[in-house]
């Protein structure tokens, strides 16, 4: 198939909503945490270039966003998600590369990770060049780490004092 695979902008606002729907259908699907997002937020991240959408025929077909930590040292892809429609056809590993190239061009010095429970992403950030690391290594900005309330998990990395939870962190340091 051929997805429109592009950075975002104003035009693509109408898709707020369906992103933060596809999300939050997603997450019950799998029973595992994804943290939701409301669509303003999702706007924003549209609005300022730091998102990708890849569209067919006009129809959302997936989204990610990015967002710095700690004054631009860090920066974390998050919000991968494909239309179940799309799945099993690489357009998650499409997606998170356009990403990952959208975060080194506009942040070349920063850290690159992700959270997630995902098999599939995780190995899809293995071929991008990410390690799994203990989650001392991330950011430590509290804003991002509160970002993790709205998912069901979020009790058990309070217990664990933000060292343990169901997600894995991976990291890519930019060269």
């Amino acid at each position: 198939m051929n997805f429109s695979i592009q950075t975002t902008s104003k035009q693509h606002f109408k898709y707020a909503q369906a992103v933060c729907d596809l999300i939050a259908d997603s997450a019950k699907v799998r029973g595992t945490g994804i943290a939701k997002r409301k669509p303003k937020y999702i706007k924003e991240k549209m609005e300022s270039g730091n998102s990708i959408i890849a569209l067919m025929d006009n129809n959302l077909a997936g989204f990610c966003y990015i967002e710095t930590w700690d004054h631009g040292k860090y920066v974390a892809h998050s919000g991968l998600i494909v239309s179940p429609n799309y799945r099993k056809q690489g357009l998650a590993k499409m997606i998170k590369a356009k990403a990952f190239d959208l975060a080194q061009t506009k942040y070349p010095e920063a850290k690159i990770f992700g959270i997630t429970t995902s098999l599939a992403v995780m190995k899809i950030n293995s071929e991008l060049g990410y390690k799994p690391v203990t989650f001392s290594e991330l950011t430590q900005d509290e804003i991002f780490w509160s970002g993790c309330q709205s998912c069901p998990n979020y009790d058990i990395l309070q217990r664990n004092n933000r060292k343990l939870c169901l997600c894995t962190g991976m990291l890519v340091e930019s060269t």
